[in-house]
């Protein structure tokens, strides 16, 4: 079954983009669940991502395709379809090509201080690419969906607050979690409610982000050179959106050090950095992910590995180091300097102006 959807995919290729595939290989890392990727070699040795996409819109391989030709780095330009279109159409599912820059993914290193730097400079390159006309229609607002989050975070919380499926271990720790937290959530729930007003009309442009860029999406190459992949997510929201990945840190498992986030903010320059904006993306991050990898741990018709991965996620949401403890830090921050100003990010640092 699987061959046959790849040799489907491969002869779709073929049609759409004139591309003739020798092989297919499946790559199964990644969080998106309605996404299939494939690592694909031509018959001239070419080797191409061939992803279909069954969520989302086609927005990331437009915003892709403008920052490469802005000369933006870091940026696999997707391939036109023989139509002059970014994708075509697959069952339904969005079939995409894009070549294939590197094997090596940031996550699994070693990611040198020159690539921490160069990591900076393609959000920094990014930031600064003007905003089109089609990207404003194109590109949600970012953290516009912070009221979807919010419901999902609460009745993730009523469902586990009585679970009918305690004989299920992951469901009976999960639910422990969860009561353990409640403090925590709910004090996240309420500052990202009364704070969602302030952050519309708090001082400060859109930019196009990536929405995304943790390490995961990052691609290394020789020479310290990075590439920054999977814009699905990509949106017009504040700098912070992105920097707060960098600034705050979102992998429990790989934390940020100090020397790392010095590189990259060298590499990104001087900024302005609003705190209460920071905190309210990071806090926005921190229920949206634990809602979502609750969702899939407490799912008993999928895989016991994919099961056992998801709960290991949400243990590193909660953890010292974990997101919903950076946010929740964050937020009682501001509110022990209350009145402070924005802080500028300069040749690696950031100092508060209040």
């Amino acid at each position: 079954m699987v061959q046959d959807v790849a040799r489907q995919v491969a002869d779709q290729v073929w049609t759409g983009f004139g591309l003739r595939l020798s092989t297919m290989e499946q790559v199964t890392y990644g969080a998106d669940q309605h996404a299939r990727l494939w690592l694909a070699q031509a018959a001239d040795g070419a080797r191409y991502a061939v992803k279909l996409s069954g969520g989302g819109t086609p927005a990331g391989l437009v915003v892709t395709a403008y920052l490469a030709e802005q000369g933006v780095p870091g940026i696999a330009a997707p391939l036109r379809a023989v139509d002059g279109r970014l994708s075509v159409d697959h069952d339904g599912c969005r079939l995409s090509v894009v070549p294939w820059v590197s094997d090596q993914r940031a996550l699994d290193g070693p990611m040198t201080a020159a690539h921490w730097r160069a990591y900076g400079e393609v959000l920094a390159a990014v930031h600064a690419a003007p905003v089109t006309d089609e990207l404003s229609r194109l590109l949600p607002a970012g953290g516009a969906a912070y009221p979807s989050i919010v419901a999902a975070t609460r009745a993730m919380a009523a469902r586990l607050r009585d679970p009918a499926d305690l004989a299920d271990p992951l469901v009976a720790e999960l639910a422990g979690v969860w009561s353990a937290e409640a403090d925590r959530l709910g004090f996240l729930i309420r500052e990202i409610e009364r704070r969602a007003l302030d952050q519309r009309d708090r001082p400060g442009s859109n930019v196009v982000c990536h929405g995304d860029p943790h390490l995961g999406n990052l691609l290394l190459g020789a020479d310290g050179q990075v590439w920054l992949i999977d814009w699905d997510d990509a949106v017009l929201a504040p700098p912070e959106c992105d920097l707060m990945f960098v600034l705050g840190g979102v992998l429990a498992f790989a934390p940020i050090t100090a020397e790392q986030q010095r590189a990259a903010l060298a590499g990104y320059g001087t900024a302005d950095v609003d705190p209460a904006r920071l905190a309210w993306f990071l806090a926005v991050r921190a229920l949206d992910d634990l809602s979502d990898w609750t969702g899939q741990a407490l799912d008993t018709d999928a895989e016991a590995a994919d099961r056992s991965r998801a709960a290991r996620i949400v243990r590193g949401l909660v953890s010292p180091v974990g997101l919903v403890t950076l946010a929740d830090t964050a937020l009682r921050d501001l509110g022990r300097s209350r009145g402070a100003g924005a802080a500028t990010v300069q040749d690696g640092h950031v100092a508060s102006r209040g």
